[in-house]
This record gives structure tokens, sequence and C-alpha cells, in this order.
């Protein structure tokens, strides 16, 4: 199975999926901000988690959108079934 969409349905649907399972994780982390502010805590230090919920919310959209990494290896190594080299030492 290819990792990457090759035609565009297939991108265009991706993209949606995408934003659409990591938009949860940017409102919560949205919403904390909200929250501290609101509190009464220094904008200064509200606005320090955001970076990192961005930076999370952009590598989740980019592993929903490509694929997370799937059959590694799989090529190289046969399959399961496959007879263990009797010259090995494990």
């Amino acid at each position: 199975m290819d990792a990457l969409p090759t035609n565009d349905d297939d991108a265009g649907s991706s993209r949606a999926r995408a934003a659409l399972y990591i938009s949860p994780f940017v409102a919560i982390g949205l919403f904390d901000v909200v929250l501290l502010l609101g509190w009464g805590l220094d904008p200064l230090w509200g606005f320090m988690i955001l970076p990192p919920i961005l930076a999370i919310s952009i590598l989740g959209y980019i592993g929903f959108r490509h694929g997370f990494i799937r059959d590694v290896g799989e090529d190289r190594y046969g399959d399961e079934d496959d007879e263990p080299h009797r010259d090995t030492q494990f």
C-alpha cells in the first residue's frame, strides 16, 4: 500500500480527514490557552504553551495526511512464515 495518494480525489479526502482528526486536539489546546488567560495569568505564560500545541498538531496532521509508518522492512526481511537461517546465532 502506497503511503502517498496517487490521484487528486485521495489527496482531498486525506487532507479533510487529517484536519477532522486533528481539530479536537487543536480546539482543546486553544481552549487551554483561553482558560489560562481567563484565570488571569500573564499573557506571556499563556502563549508559551501555544507553540508546542501547534507543533504537535502539525506533526499529527502530517501523520494522518501521509499515513503512519507501516510495513517497514517487509520487502527486506520477507514474510513471517519464512524459515530462519540455520547459520544465525539466535
